[in-house]
């Protein structure tokens, strides 16, 4: 479990970025896979979801994830929601209720406001941080009275350019919407490599925020022990197990 240089100082709350290592799933999915949608034992899921939520000091029914579908919609939360909640970012006061986000090179983001007292959790693929949920969620935040000089946002270990190889049209729909993400690609060796956690930070930078962190860790490399659907794909397997991110309000 990786933790923020940022959010630990703070006695308040608990967070966490796991990555595969200490579950009991095998095979593809070795071994701490917390993903309900893959295609690993059930049990296996629920086991390694229960294990995490231990880590983090919370009973497992009160760990709350999403169906994430690469959107910007975002809930607020403040009790444990009958039915899974649709869309890619969670916001809560509520003590004791974790919030959790799963990706296999997608960006997890974290966020805190320790004067208001607000955790969010957001999932920032291309989709979505094209989307604008980071902004969206800051937005969120100053809805509930939050100040942007208050406020921390945290982006969790997730693909690196170095292993984010793309082609021309998705870099033309990023030039589409601003020229100046011009910087947020490079070319080598008539290859295309999009800076993805580098993207989110400028978005964050823009809007004036200044507790800004990255977790620099890329999930591509296998030696990291997190699981990447790149890699998978790049291996022609055709599932893959999912990283889990938590925060949580004691």
């Amino acid at each position: 479990m990786i933790k923020s240089k940022k959010l630990r100082k703070f006695k308040n709350i608990k967070h966490g970025f796991f990555n595969s290592i200490g579950g009991v799933s095998s095979g593809l999915y070795k071994s701490l896979n917390c993903g309900v949608g893959s295609r690993d034992k059930k049990i296996n899921v629920v086991n390694n979801l229960k294990i995490v939520s231990k880590k983090i000091g919370v009973k497992k029914n009160k760990l709350v994830l999403l169906k994430q579908i690469h959107s910007n919609k975002i809930y607020y939360l403040n009790k444990i929601p009958k039915i899974k909640l649709v869309g890619d970012g969670l916001v809560t006061k509520s003590k004791n209720i974790a919030i959790g986000i799963l990706t296999a090179d997608c960006a997890p983001i974290l966020f805190y406001d320790p004067k208001k007292k607000i955790i969010g959790a957001a999932h920032a693929g291309w989709r979505g941080a094209y989307k604008k949920i980071g902004i969206k969620m800051i937005n969120y935040f100053k809805k509930k009275g939050s100040k942007i000089n208050d406020m921390y946002a945290i982006i969790g270990p997730s693909i690196s350019q170095n292993s984010y190889e793309i082609k021309e049209d998705f870099r033309k729909k990023f030039l589409n919407q601003s020229l100046v993400n011009k910087k947020h690609f490079k070319k080598e060796k008539n290859k295309i490599y999009f800076d993805l956690k580098g993207y989110i930070f400028q978005q964050f930078k823009n809007i004036g925020l200044k507790n800004i962190e990255i977790i620099k860790k890329d999930t591509f490399y296998q030696k990291n022990n997190f699981f990447s659907a790149r890699r998978c794909s790049k291996n022609k397997i055709n599932d893959y197990g999912r990283n889990i991110s938590i925060i949580m309000i004691k």
